[in-house]
């Protein structure tokens, strides 16, 4: 579990166990939850009550009773125990504080690797598995730029794109953290296996999914809104019309996070995601300046000790957007409708904003809704 705040045995096994209820996905789980306040309270409910919780019908209503007995959460616990992953709940204190401001978080973390508070400041690198050399070479330069700006690379382990951001952010010595669809102990694509490990050396290895579940083609598009989810902005580097890049960056809309788009040949079929992109408004990226800049002013030039322009977080400095949602925001709590009308910005961007001045400790959220000035 994660350092700070702890849950309780009681809870971490509840949470484990509902966590393996076949039928109960991330949006099942937040309607129990809100329903009957804790995965504990879920297993000590009774049938004629969970009837009456949206979206769960008889047949979960079975699979919830028979958990009680049928699901050995003993075992589990001493998989990941045995395997060195660890098990983060939402209500942790080393919980992704990003992640959690999603409509529908992962209820259970598992991890191998470490996740820091410095990985708040995340940007998810996505794309086609069958990549061009063109695409591979923009993921690799826009990820070794990025990590060597202090950015953790979130991507998804996969062929192509992801994996040469993963390797890039690497080859520098930064951070970066790979969400599977699968669980940890059964890596896929499995020649990623020692990518994966070398993942864990620089970042975090991270899945919802139990750790030897294997990777089904349900579970990709629902981790990609973990992979948004923990970053404050989404790159498509390269992406054809249909594809699991374009609904990462559907979840990144979603979500309140910046989508950027890399431009790519107009007669390339890997292009046409991300021109689609472009003409609904994401940021064209041509260089790791074009997302420092959207981002704000968390960098600040600053001279290596090799002589090149290499950019750090800023601690002070405010850019105009920056400064006209935190005035908006008051000491008291300030409604997002409010910040959105004082501002003139639209919804998207004071979500994106307040992110940025959430991580500088500048302000914090209250609730969904609700913010206010540290």
């Amino acid at each position: 579990m994660a350092d700070g705040v702890e849950s309780t045995r009681e809870a971490l096994e509840a949470a484990v166990r509902l966590s393996l209820v076949p039928g109960v996905g991330p949006r099942t789980r937040k309607s129990l939850l809100e329903c009957l306040g804790s995965a504990e309270a879920v297993f000590e409910t009774a049938p004629s009550i969970l009837r009456q919780v949206p979206g769960v019908g008889p047949k979960l209503v079975r699979a919830i009773s028979d958990a009680r007995t049928n699901i050995d959460v003993a075992a589990e616990m001493k998989l990941c125990s045995d395997n060195g992953i660890s098990l983060v709940l939402e209500a942790d204190d080393g919980y992704p504080k990003l992640l959690s401001q999603i409509y529908d978080p992962p209820g259970i973390l598992y991890v191998q690797g470490e996740i820091r508070p410095s990985d708040g400041l995340a940007i998810a690198i996505v794309g086609t598995r069958h990549a061009t050399q063109y695409g591979l070479q923009q993921a690799d330069r826009l990820a070794e730029g990025l990590a060597r700006a202090g950015m953790t690379i979130v991507s998804g382990l996969a062929r192509g794109i992801d994996a040469a951001a993963h390797r890039a952010a690497i080859r520098v010595g930064g951070r970066t953290i790979a969400v599977l669809g699968s669980g940890l102990l059964n890596v896929y694509p499995p020649e990623h296996r020692d990518l994966s490990r070398q993942v864990i050396e620089n970042g975090a290895l991270i899945s919802e999914a139990s750790p030897h579940s294997p990777p089904a083609s349900g579970a990709f598009p629902q981790r990609n809104r973990i992979v948004t989810g923990l970053s404050v902005g989404v790159i498509v580097v390269e992406a054809a019309l249909r594809s699991g890049a374009l609904i990462s960056a559907e979840h990144a809309m979603e979500q309140g996070r910046e989508v950027f788009a890399v431009p790519g040949r107009v007669d390339s079929r890997t292009s046409h995601g991300c021109h689609r992109l472009l003409r609904e408004g994401a940021k064209l990226v041509e260089s790791v300046d074009d997302v420092l800049e959207e981002l704000g002013p968390l960098f600040a030039s600053a001279p290596s000790s090799d002589g090149r322009e290499v950019r750090h977080p800023a601690e002070l400095q405010l850019n105009d957007q920056e400064q006209a949602v935190l005035d908006a925001i008051q000491q008291e709590t300030t409604s997002i409708d409010q910040v959105v009308a004082a501002s003139g910005l639209p919804i998207h961007r004071v979500l994106s904003t307040i992110s940025v001045l959430e991580m500088r400790r500048l302000v914090r959220r209250i609730s969904g809704n609700q913010v206010s000035r540290y």
